[in-house]
């Protein structure tokens, strides 16, 4: 695993030249990325989340493509349509945004359903199917997609079923006064993006999520990943608990997790570092009424992990 906590540093060294005393959001982002999962930021504006999506498509020398989405986005607008070509005297495909390595879906929560619906065939099975005919993605494909949880007027809440299909759901937040204070003194010039360079190719990318699938989970380890899981559909507190396509994505989390740091087997803390990114936007909290004030999805389930038995063998 040593290649690919090397590839993993060199990625994350480069990123941080744009994105400030985020280090440990920026190792989540690269676990999603070697999960082969996708991420939902969950932020308000003007924290960095386009920035970072475009640092990371230009570390790995990378297709990146961005869709604002609007209420009057139609899904051909994302998966490409067939347009009538007089010259050839025949339907030519035209490819839509969804055709490349690293799709930014900014602002998610403002279009349609039906347009929402659109990325959960990319998303899940890494193809698109436009007039019966299905095109496969290019690899490495992950999506990055944004919604402001301050403002809904206006906004289409993403429902559960297409929630659940996000790997993980991370906010960057506010950077601290030290950090801030540097970015200005990088940002005074130019911007610290148009000067940045890849520092591997997709390939490096495509091996690494390879390696991560070879990242030895004991029994035991196991056994703890089902226990949480399992609390989550217990507790009193969580109306919805976890599906098993959330098992398995804390699953593959703890790999790569493991993998980033080096290492090619989970231990505890590896899963403890990504339940809260990977689980929380899985459950649903009971009425506030039976919930104890200043609960979070993001606090049970730390209460959680602390009432679950680690493993010490």
């Amino acid at each position: 695993m040593d290649t690919v906590k090397a590839l993993a540093d060199r990625i994350k060294v480069n990123i941080s030249k744009v994105i400030y005393g985020k280090d440990d959001k920026i190792k989540l982002v690269l676990t999603s990325f070697f999960s082969e999962g996708h991420l939902l930021l969950d932020d308000i504006p003007g924290t960095g989340k386009t920035s970072l999506c475009r640092a990371l498509a230009i570390s790995i020398s990378a297709k990146m493509t961005r869709v604002q989405f609007t209420p009057d986005l139609l899904p051909s607008d994302i998966s490409g349509i067939n347009y009538f070509n007089q010259k050839e005297n025949d339907f030519i495909f035209r490819p839509g945004p969804v055709f490349t390595n690293i799709l930014i879906a900014d602002e998610i929560n403002r279009t349609t359903p039906r347009t929402q619906s659109a990325l959960l065939e990319c998303m899940a099975e890494r193809q698109i199917t436009v007039d019966g005919v299905t095109y496969p993605s290019e690899l490495p494909f992950f999506v990055i997609a944004t919604q402001n949880p301050i403002e809904s007027q206006g906004t289409f809440p993403l429902p559960e079923a297409q929630i659940d299909r996000f790997f993980m759901r991370l906010s960057l937040g506010y950077p601290d006064a030290s950090n801030e204070f540097m970015m200005l003194g990088r940002y005074a010039e130019q911007s610290p993006l148009e000067s940045l360079a890849a520092v591997c190719t997709k390939e490096d990318v495509i091996l690494a999520c390879s390696e991560v699938k070879k990242v030895m989970v004991s029994d035991a380890i196991k056994k703890y990943l089902v226990n949480i899981v399992n609390e989550t559909r217990n507790n009193g507190r969580i109306r919805l608990g976890v599906s098993p396509r959330g098992t398995l994505a804390l699953f593959r989390a703890s790999q790569a997790y493991a993998a980033i740091e080096g290492r090619d087997f989970v231990i505890p803390d590896d899963v403890k570092a990504v339940a809260g990114a990977v689980l929380a936007h899985r459950i649903i909290v009971r009425s506030q009424n039976s919930v104890k004030a200043g609960d979070t999805n993001e606090s049970i389930i730390e209460l959680i992990l602390d009432t679950i038995p680690v493993p010490i063998e």
